[in-house]
C-alpha cells in the first residue's frame, strides 16, 4: 500500500543544489508525494516593475523541493519518477529578458559589441478554467492565448563523488534540463549516484517553447504530485522519459551538438538494447523514426532530447513497465482524493 505524503516548504527549506543538502523526507518506493515548488525567482518576481536584477539574489535562483530519500535506492540503481499532475499556484506567472543571458544576445563567454539586452519583464495571467496563458506586448495592445501546458524545468538526483551542482546546470544527474516534455503522465528515469538518490524538482513552467530562447519560460509556481519506484541493479547513463507514446533520452553538454550526440548516443543504444537489434540497424531506425525536441540552449550546459514513438518499437517494454504501474497509481491517487 502507498503511502502518502504532503510537502509544502516554507522559502527558507528551498534548495538550490543537486547534492550537498540534507533529505527533507524519507519516502518508500510505490509512495506517492504531493508537493509544492516555487517560480525560480522564488516569488519576488510579481509584476512588471519587479527586475530580477533588482528584487532577487544571485545565486539565490532556481529553487528546488527536496531532496527526498528514496529507500532502497543505491548507487547503480534506476530511480522513476512518475509526474501524476503538475498545476499552476497562482493566477499568474512571469517571464523575463536579461542582459548578457538567452540566446540571442552576446554572453560572458560569447563577447560583442552590441549593447546587452534590456531587462523586461512580462505579467502573464494563468486561466486554468479556459486552460490558456494570456500573454500582453508590453508597447502595444496585443494580447495573445497560448495553451497552458504545465512541466517542470528542473528535476534531478545527487551527483556522485559527493559534488554539488548549481540548480541551474543541466548534467547526467537532471537538472535545468528545461524540457517541455516534462509533463503531466511522464516518467522521468534517473541513474542513482547516493544512498536515497536525493531527488528534488522545481522551476515550474506554464508553459515553454523548445529551446526556452529567451532564458526564461512562462515562469509559475506548482502544486505538483509525484509516484516514486526504484528499479533494481538497472543503470541509467543519462536521464530518460517516458510517456504513453514515446520514450525519450536526454543529453546535457556544450556545445549543442555534443548535447544532441549524447542524447542520439543514449537512444539509439537503449533501442538496441530493447529490441534486441545490432547497434547499426537501431541507428538506422532511430535515424528514420526519431524526432530531436531541444531543451534549453541558455544554461550553462544545453539539453537535447531524442525522441522515438513506441508504434514502432512494437512490443518492447521499458524498465519492465514501470510508468505504466505508477501511472496507474497516480491515477488512483488522484481520483480519490
Amino acid at each position: 500500500m502507498s503511502d502518502v505524503h504532503l510537502y509544502h516548504p516554507p522559502a527558507a527549506d528551498l534548495a538550490y543544489t543537486f547534492g550537498g543538502v540534507p533529505p527533507v523526507r524519507t519516502v518508500r518506493p510505490g509512495d506517492v508525494i504531493e508537493l509544492s515548488t516555487e517560480d525560480c525567482f522564488g516569488g519576488r518576481v510579481r509584476g512588471v516593475d519587479d527586475l530580477p536584477s533588482v528584487v532577487c539574489e544571485f545565486p539565490y535562483l532556481n529553487p528546488v523541493t527536496g531532496p527526498f530519500y528514496v529507500e532502497g535506492a543505491e548507487p547503480g540503481d534506476t530511480l522513476a519518477v512518475h509526474f501524476a499532475a503538475i498545476s499552476p499556484a497562482r493566477d499568474w506567472a512571469v517571464s523575463s529578458t536579461f542582459p548578457h543571458f538567452g540566446a540571442l544576445t552576446s554572453t560572458h563567454t560569447t563577447a560583442t559589441l552590441q549593447p546587452p539586452l534590456a531587462e523586461r519583464v512580462w505579467l502573464y495571467d494563468v486561466d486554468a478554467a479556459a486552460g490558456v496563458v494570456r500573454y500582453h506586448a508590453r508597447r502595444s495592445d496585443l494580447v495573445v492565448e497560448l495553451p497552458l501546458d504545465p512541466m517542470h524545468g528542473t528535476v534531478g538526483v545527487a551527483p556522485a563523488a559527493f559534488e554539488a551542482r548549481v540548480t541551474l546546470t543541466p548534467d547526467a544527474h537532471g537538472g535545468n534540463m528545461d524540457t517541455p516534455e516534462l509533463r503531466a503522465g511522464v516518467t522521468v528515469y534517473f541513474g542513482v549516484n547516493v544512498p536515497g538518490a536525493l531527488f528534488a524538482l522545481g522551476d515550474g513552467h506554464a508553459r515553454q517553447g523548445h529551446g526556452e530562447v529567451t532564458g526564461v519560460a512562462v515562469e509559475a509556481a506548482m502544486r505538483t504530485t509525484v509516484v516514486v519506484d526504484v528499479i533494481k541493479s538497472v543503470g541509467t547513463p543519462w536521464p530518460r522519459l517516458e510517456s504513453d507514446d514515446a520514450l525519450m533520452s536526454t543529453g546535457s553538454a556544450r556545445p549543442l551538438e555534443d548535447a544532441y550526440r549524447i542524447s542520439q548516443h543514449d537512444l539509439v543504444t537503449w533501442t538496441a538494447a530493447l529490441l534486441g537489434l545490432d547497434e547499426l540497424d537501431a541507428y538506422q531506425l532511430v535515424g528514420q523514426a526519431g524526432e530531436a525536441p531541444v531543451g534549453n540552449v541558455c544554461d550553462p550546459n544545453y539539453t537535447m532530447v531524442a525522441k522515438i514513438p513506441k508504434r514502432y518499437l512494437g512490443s518492447a517494454t521499458a524498465y519492465e513497465g514501470v510508468h505504466a504501474r505508477l501511472r496507474e497509481v497516480g491515477r488512483a491517487h488522484l481520483a480519490h482524493r
